[in-house]
Order: structure tokens, then sequence, then C-alpha cells
């Protein structure tokens, strides 16, 4: 694998990093800037806005402009969001800064993984842009434990200082590693991009995307009080815990990209499913102190053994115009995140239990695996015609090609 896809990693860890630490920091954060906690939850609400809106507003921006140099900017604009987190004076500067941390988030992943997949054999796509996100994996078992400790000692500022200094060396990592070939604007322009947003297989992805995920952050969001409240954690326990969430994520990531480069819809399939199997018996799992934990670790791999094949299906369906397609589809992720953590929550509020959430998210993946089968079938149904049109292509080989073939 090209070294260029430890650049993206590091990239992506700081991504990571200032995404999930807000969460731990929000108690520090609400007590400094003299809020109440579910005001300082807003900030979080912030960060995701500003992915679902830059996602495709960026990418469509910079169709026409140089994939390296888009990526090397966005983590400049990175890096302009979490400084200014770390000085914001007010809770409404450090809303806006949060805002603005969050738009190169999902163009950076989108453009990211049309980079990777084209540094790489084809049969290694798969693989390529799984060790891209392992840098958001890894970034749940180290990144986020260190910057909320961080974040504890020297105050939350210097989180966002630190992770800012992350970006500075993904820049440098970017500009140093990342091919010169990358320096050419590709050759698709913006109405190609858009133009490939139009088929159907392309919205049957994101929207399987959407299910999917949404079912991880229906119980992912309430981990928390299923572990303290069934499982019988102490709130000292949960770091650690959400750590073996990382490690699950990041296994399920690694063995998601491997697989899907054999079989990219039987892995999508089998995650799909397996995701369901997992969410429908953590009620019984949350029970025990052993089965909360290896609830953990089994959610974070089965929902990310769905997250390349997915990445690689929105990209390849939208061939035409990967950038946008695949900015969009981080998008998707983002809105799994608020719709998973919002059906999570009426679970809760009908006094379902504690771990109805994770119940909820079963349903959920159900429609995902309901959905990636409709995409099948609309494969299955085009398949016939698509290869008529090669055959009628075959056959109207000009003589001077088939001259060069027979020579």
């Amino acid at each position: 694998m090209p070294l260029a896809l430890l650049a993206l990693a590091v990239g992506a860890f700081g991504i990571g990093t200032t995404e999930f630490v807000m969460m731990g920091l929000l108690p520090d954060v609400a007590d400094d800037l003299h809020v109440a906690i579910p005001t300082a939850g807003h900030l979080v609400s912030a960060y995701a806005l500003g992915v679902v809106i830059g996602a495709p507003l960026l990418a469509a921006v910079t169709a026409r402009m140089s994939r390296r140099t888009v990526l090397i900017s966005l983590m400049g604009l990175f890096v302009v969001g979490n400084a200014l987190s770390a000085f914001a004076p007010g809770y409404d500067s450090l809303l806006a800064a949060r805002f603005l941390s969050g738009l190169p988030h999902g163009a950076f992943f989108g453009v990211g993984a049309v980079v990777a997949t084209n540094l790489v054999a084809p049969e290694r796509k798969a693989r390529s842009v799984s060790l891209m996100f392992l840098g958001l994996t890894v970034a749940n078992i180290a990144g986020v434990p260190v910057a909320t400790l961080m974040g504890q000692q020297l105050g939350w500022r210097a989180t966002f200082l630190g992770v800012s200094v992350i970006g500075l060396a993904a820049i440098a990592s970017l500009a140093l590693l990342i091919p010169r070939d990358h320096a050419q604007a590709p050759a698709v322009g913006l109405r190609r991009e858009l133009a490939a947003l139009r088929s159907l297989p392309v919205w049957l992805a994101l929207g399987t995307t959407v299910a999917g995920f949404g079912a991880l952050f229906s119980a992912y969001s309430y981990i928390t009080p299923m572990l303290t409240d069934s499982a019988g954690y102490g709130d000292s326990s949960v770091t650690l815990l959400l750590a073996l969430f990382g490690v699950g994520a990041t296994i399920g990531n690694l063995l998601g990209g491997r697989l899907a480069d054999h079989a990219m819809r039987p892995t999508l399939f089998g995650g799909l499913t397996s995701l369901v199997v997992v969410l429908a018996f953590f009620p019984l799992l949350m029970t025990t102190a052993w089965g909360g934990a290896l609830a953990v670790v089994l959610l974070g791999v089965a929902a990310f053994v769905t997250g390349s094949p997915l990445n690689l299906m929105v990209m390849e369906k939208a061939a035409a115009g990967p950038s946008l397609a695949s900015s969009a589809n981080q998008a998707a992720f983002n809105m799994a995140n608020a719709g998973g953590a919002w059906l999570g929550g009426l679970a809760l509020t009908a006094g379902l239990g504690v771990t109805s959430p994770a119940l909820a998210g079963a349903a959920l993946a159900a429609l995902g695996l309901a959905v990636a089968g409709a995409a099948a079938a609309v494969d299955a149904r085009r398949a016939p015609r698509t290869a008529g049109r090669e055959r009628v292509v075959a056959t109207h080989v000009p003589r001077t090609a088939e001259a060069g073939v027979r020579h």
C-alpha cells in the first residue's frame, strides 16, 4: 500500500478526534462558558451541521481543482476552525468555530477516498479506503481519550490547540506524500459531478448509509446509560469501554476493506445482517458486565464492516463524478448520526427501557438491509441492458484496432 495513505490517515485521525472529543468535554466547556450542558450540546450539533452542509458544497466548489490541493486546503480550513475554537471568547463564537471546523470533514473524506482508490490497483480499492478511515477509528481508541484527558488537566482550549497541531502535521504529510500527478485538476467538472447524483443506484447507496449507520448511532448515542444502568459499570469505567468500541471499529474497518475487495455486496449484506443480530441481542448482553463489554466491541465490528463497501459502492455508482457523490456519502453518515440519535431518544422517551435504543437500531439496520436489497435488484435489472450495450460496442471495433489486435 502506498505511503501516501498514511497522510490521509493522519488527517482522518485529527478529524475523528475533534469530532468526538467535544462529547467528553461538554461539562468543562459548559462550566467555563457559564451555559447549561444541554446548551453546550449544541456545539456537537453545530459540528454535524457543518459536515452536512460542507460535504457537498465544498466538493462542488472544488470540482475542477487538483485533488491534492483540495485536500491540503481542506486541512488548512480544519486547522483554522480548531484554532478559532481554542481562542473563542464566548459560547456564540465557539458555536460558529465548531460549525467552521465541521465544514471540511465530509469533503476531506470524500475527496480522500477518491484519491486513495486511484493510488492502488483495482483489486485493492476497498482496502485503500479502509486504511484512510483507520485514522478515524484509531482516534476513538487513542485520540479522543488523550484529548479528553488533556482538556480535563490543561483546560478544554488546550485540546483544540492540540488538534490544530495534528492538522498541521496532516498538511505537511499531504504535501510530502501525495504524488505530484494528483496536482492536475480532474477532468470531471461540476456539471458531470452533479449529473452523477441523479442516478437511482447512487441514492439507494446513500439511503443504505443513512439507515445502516443510523442503526449504529441509535444505540451508541445512549451507550453510557446502558453500561451504567443495565450492565452495572461505574462512570469511571465508561471511557475504557468506549475505547473498546474503537478497537471493534478498527477491526471491522480493516476486515470490511479486505472482504469488500473480494466480494463487495456480500460484505455489505453480511455486515448489515450482523448489525441487526448484535443490536437485537443488546438487551440480553447488557444484563452482565462481561456481556456489556462484548456488546460494545461487537457493535464496533459489525457497524464498521459496512463502511468501506458503502463508500466504494457510492463511488462506483457515480463513476462519472465520484468526488461529489463520495462527499455526499459523508453527509449521509452525519445525517445518520442525528437521525439515529433522535430515534433512539424516542424509544427512551416512550419508556421502553434503557436498552430500547438498541432495538430501534436493529429496526434501522433491517431497513438498511432492505434498501441494499433494492439496490441489488435495480442493478440486476440494469445488468442485461448494460451487457447489451457492451456487445454492440464490441461489434463496432475499428478495422485498424482489429488489425492491431491480430498483429
